[in-house]
């Protein structure tokens, strides 16, 4: 009997498990999933050749690649983004969000926020 509960118990847990996961790397449009969102102000040439602006978000290109188009949802910095860059730190289901102002920028933090992929890029 405690076998039985066991083996019932694992395969429950792995289930659990697969749906967690259940999102497909890179994300397709259409997708809506909770990410952590940080800010970064440091201007420059983007991973993808072009240069800083108010709608650039950095992200894990196995997540969402270059190019991609995501829509904000919630949180203080809702709107339509463009993926142009890579962070090291940014891995996973995290964005990076280009904020002009530094200031500003560190005051955002880390916070969790909704996406909706609308693009997916190259």
């Amino acid at each position: 009997m405690r076998v039985r509960i066991a083996i019932f118990v694992a395969a429950a847990a792995l289930l659990i498990a697969e749906n967690s996961w259940a999102h497909r790397f890179p994300l397709r449009p259409g997708s809506k999933v909770r990410v952590i969102a940080t800010a970064y102000c440091q201007k420059g040439r983007t991973q993808s050749g072009t240069h800083t602006g108010t709608d650039t978000i950095a992200a894990d290109p196995g997540v969402l690649p270059i190019g991609s188009t995501v829509r904000i949802l919630d949180g203080p910095r809702p709107g339509i983004y463009t993926v142009l860059d890579t962070g090291a730190a940014v891995k996973g289901l995290k964005i990076d969000i280009f904020i002009k102002d530094c200031d500003e920028a560190e005051t955002f933090g880390r916070q969790p926020v909704h996406i909706r992929v609308l693009r997916s890029g190259a």
